[in-house]
């Protein structure tokens, strides 16, 4: 698709961030299994869930503007995915306090690259008049600020001072 608009670019960058939850979504759940804080492991699967829905919101706007949302694959979550697999799945710990800290700065870096996304395709819809997109797109973008901040509240309370 050529970018000529603003439009194009938001499309664009809906199917990207769709592609980035898509393999987020495969790492969490695997970050998910390695995790042995139970407050971590129940965090990391709301945070599948909140993926898998901010995927099924991107889908229905992705197609209701008559794309498909596989247009496009997101080399930057490939990257961050294959970061958390090199220093989490890959990676050997003595003690699963320090995997648990790993865990958390895994996920958080593939919240942000999240949160960046929808925050600029909450900007374009609002620019381009989607006010009921860019609603959805904000409710995305506030889920995921929240469970990035849940995760900040679990390294700081327990799991780096059993790390540290």
């Amino acid at each position: 698709m050529a970018m000529n608009d603003l439009k194009s670019v938001y499309i664009d960058q809906l199917q990207d961030i769709y592609s980035a939850d898509r393999q987020s979504e495969t790492v969490t759940r695997k970050l998910a299994e390695m995790a042995s804080d139970r407050e971590l492991k129940a965090a990391l699967k709301r945070g599948i869930d909140g993926i898998d829905q901010g995927k099924q919101a991107l889908a229905h706007i992705i197609r209701s503007h008559e794309a498909e949302p596989t247009g496009e694959f997101c080399k930057g979550m490939e990257g961050l995915a294959k970061e958390a697999e090199a220093h989490v799945l890959q990676a050997d710990f003595g003690d699963d306090d320090v995997r648990d800290a790993m865990i958390i700065s895994q996920y958080q870096r593939m919240a942000h690259y999240a949160i960046a996304g929808y925050g600029c395709c909450a900007a374009f819809a609002r620019r381009l008049g989607y006010e009921g997109e860019a609603k959805t797109l904000q409710d995305c973008l506030d889920n995921t600020y929240h469970g990035d901040k849940e995760m900040t509240r679990i390294a700081i309370g327990s799991v780096n001072p059993d790390a540290a």
